[in-house]
């Protein structure tokens, strides 16, 4: 797997998917559970969803001439 997710994008997916694991037990509902998809993806910095759009949002490494 070639990381996808960038460092803004891997903060931002985490706090998402902890506000909503958060709201689903504050709610007591089973649709927090969605929120382990954001926080997995920002955890191991790969989107599949980006992988098929083929989108990236790490910082292009740039080869030494």
């Amino acid at each position: 797997m070639i990381k996808n997710v960038g460092t803004p994008d891997r903060i931002l997916r985490v706090l998402v998917g902890l506000a909503i694991i958060g709201w689903g037990i504050y709610a007591q509902n089973w649709l927090g559970a969605i929120g382990l998809i954001p926080l997995a993806t920002g955890f191991i910095s790969f989107c599949p969803l980006y992988k098929v759009l083929g989108i990236s949002t790490c910082p292009l490494k740039r080869e030494k001439n």
